[in-house]
């Protein structure tokens, strides 16, 4: 079965990091892609990143500035987050995709972990 926990959010400032963990079931990783989306109230959900076998994806609202890559042995996904920017306070989720794109659905996705970029 599939389940997805994320964790690492927080209340950093603006130009800040923090890299978000994805704590996922061998199911999860063996079988599907593995993305980020975010949303915040009042916004879009937004398609973050991605990452299927030893290809990423990274948004285009996040390029240069995030990151995502996974540790198999741990079964984990993290997306590292650089200069960080009040823009990026949103509610983030792990969620599987059977590919990795913005328009693909998401199959699974965990609790959510909570970023705040304030001062």
């Amino acid at each position: 079965q599939v389940q997805l926990a994320e964790s690492g959010g927080g209340l950093v400032q603006p130009g800040g990091s923090l890299r978000l963990s994805c704590a996922a079931s061998a199911s999860a990783l063996d079988y599907y892609a593995i993305a980020w989306f975010r949303q915040a109230p009042g916004k879009e959900r937004e398609w973050v990143s991605c990452i299927r076998g030893a290809f990423t994806y990274i948004g285009d609202s996040v390029k240069g500035r995030f990151a995502i890559s996974r540790d198999m042995r741990v079964r984990m996904v993290y997306l590292q987050m650089n200069r960080l920017n009040f823009e990026d306070t949103a509610t983030y989720y792990c969620a599987t995709q059977h590919q990795c794109s913005d328009s693909d659905p998401f199959l699974h996705w965990g609790q959510g972990t909570q970023v705040n970029v304030s001062l």
